[in-house]
């Protein structure tokens, strides 16, 4: 476990770890070894926390397996993305634990046992809202192990870290919980104003001091196939952005912003609730929204990300992918509630109330 967990509160009231196990098979003479259950224990209790199967293996783990096949393990690594609920009023741990048992091509049982980490003694970071008012999904975000965020890997000089362990990508949607204006017959050959977050006022989440900004890369047509990134990097994927350094060692990232609007410089400082620049749909994007996130370090690659917590949201429930565009049954939003230090989790759709 490169990375130690650290305990936050997401928009459905719950205390979550969201943390990998780097599994290695270093022997080739045990075959490919097939993970069958993963249970894990807080410090030294004797009942576990959670207890994944093999079923549940199979939905946790990079690369993922053929669909209905089991997790197998040859000579190499796989990565298995844990999200664990916490108990509701139990103390949180100071350590986790971690048993897994494997079969092996010739049917004997392997055990791992321990694989111990501490929580991380950091607490997640209190922000504000990136964006001005509106309704937004909160897409491939926090506990889908198989979104593009945390299932991304990035390895430099050795070092494997994930930038985008809690990244956002927030799309703006009108009251219909559809990304584009009422009227728009066909969105594949909508144009950028036709979707409703497109020049959304983007903020300051905090005070900051600017570490990296750049403007002047172009936007590119929504929906369209999109080229390999030159690298990854900021310069590679992020297209226009701006990075902030909002504490010692925490960084915020807005990417994929438009083109002209981002007017800081390297060094600049910011106010909590300034406005930064305007959403678009730069560099490596297929469709207007911003990508957010907040990291360990200035650069992309080398970082690890971290977890954060909204002052205040409104939280409307769910909503999922084709319902963006109209597809199978309507979007119904939940009763609205009003959310304080949380972290919206995967597909929810919130708001940002107008700033005081």
């Amino acid at each position: 476990m490169p990375f130690a967990p650290a305990a936050v509160t997401g928009s459905d009231d719950r205390i979550h770890l969201a943390y990998e196990l780097h599994v290695t098979s270093i022997y080739d003479d045990a075959g490919p070894l097939t993970p069958r259950e993963l249970e894990v224990y807080a410090d030294d209790d004797r009942t576990p926390l959670a207890r994944f199967d093999a079923e549940d293996l199979a939905g946790m783990t990079r690369p993922a397996p053929a669909e209905h096949a089991p997790v197998t393990i040859d000579a190499g690594k796989r990565v298995v993305y844990v999200w664990l609920t916490l108990p509701t009023a139990s103390p949180l741990p100071r350590t986790l634990r971690h048993r897994m048992t494997f079969a092996t091509a010739k049917q004997k049982t392997e055990l791992l046992d321990g694989v111990r980490v501490s929580l991380s003694a950091e607490a997640p970071v209190l922000i504000g809202p990136p964006l001005r008012g509106g309704l937004w999904l909160a897409h491939e975000g926090p506990g889908n192990a198989h979104s593009h965020h945390w299932g991304s890997l990035v390895a430099v000089n050795g070092q494997v870290t994930i930038p985008q362990r809690y990244a956002l990508d927030l799309v703006g949607i009108d009251p219909r919980g559809q990304v584009v204006r009422a009227g728009v017959k066909n969105v594949g050959k909508s144009r950028h104003a036709d979707w409703v977050g497109y020049g959304a006022d983007v903020l300051a989440v905090a005070d900051g001091v600017v570490r990296d900004a750049r403007d002047g890369e172009p936007e590119h047509p929504p929906l369209n196939p999109q080229s390999e990134p030159e690298s990854l990097t900021a310069h590679g994927l992020f297209g226009n952005y701006v990075v902030l350094e909002i504490q010692p060692g925490v960084f915020a990232s807005y990417a994929h912003l438009q083109r002209g609007s981002v007017k800081l410089r390297i060094g600049d400082h910011v106010r909590k609730g300034q406005l930064l620049a305007r959403l678009d749909q730069s560099g490596s994007s297929s469709a207007p929204h911003l990508h957010f996130q907040l990291s360990s370090a200035m650069t992309f690659e080398g970082s690890e990300g971290l977890p954060f917590l909204f002052d205040r949201f409104d939280l409307l429930g769910p909503e999922a992918e084709a319902q963006l565009f109209g597809q199978g049954e309507p979007w119904v939003p939940l009763p609205l509630r009003h959310r304080q230090a949380e972290m919206p989790l995967d597909d929810m759709v919130i708001g940002f109330p107008a700033l005081r």
